[in-house]
């Protein structure tokens, strides 16, 4: 269990949880997050910082992002790391996190903007939180109720879920 004068590092990277809903374009971009805004309303007193490494859709996110997301997940002199991300690739990033030792990292996101009202984004943050302060070092995904290796969990677009990884066999 995570000591609650430990801080927690939130890095974010875009992805749909930061997306906002532009009416003249009729598209939706990834916008400033609001990570310490969902925070502020949940009323979190554990200390953390955010900070930004990208701020794009996670299918435009490239191997120069991703070893920007290493990098800065390597450097921190945090050992407790959340980082929001596009679902989509969300897979790819956990992968090349692995090979950080002694950190516990969480990659979280959301189906539906954080900005709407019946978004999944408040609650999967929460998630991210409870268990970048419960889990053992690792890489972890946090989505919809749920939490999973990072390496045994691939996402499911015709179901808008993540599920585990079947053992072949």
């Amino acid at each position: 269990m995570l000591p609650s004068d430990t801080p927690i590092l939130i890095l974010t990277t875009g992805g749909t949880i930061d997306k906002i809903y532009f009416d003249a374009l009729s598209d939706y971009q990834v916008g400033e997050t609001v990570m310490a805004k969902l925070l502020d309303i949940a009323r979190v007193k554990h200390p953390f910082r955010i900070e930004e490494v990208v701020r794009k859709d996670s299918l435009e996110l490239d191997d120069v992002d991703r070893a920007k997301i290493r990098d800065r997940v390597a450097a921190a002199p945090e050992s407790h790391v959340i980082i929001t991300h596009g679902t989509d690739t969300m897979t790819d990033t956990a992968k090349l996190l692995s090979a950080i030792g002694g950190k516990t990292i969480v990659l979280v996101g959301a189906l539906a903007p954080a900005r709407f009202g019946e978004s999944d984004a408040s609650f999967n943050l929460g998630m991210a939180f409870a268990t970048v302060q419960t889990a053992a070092p690792g890489v972890y995904i946090t989505m919809s109720g749920s939490v999973f290796r990072a390496d045994k969990v691939v996402k499911d677009r015709a179901r808008g879920a993540f599920v585990p990884i079947e053992p072949k066999g």
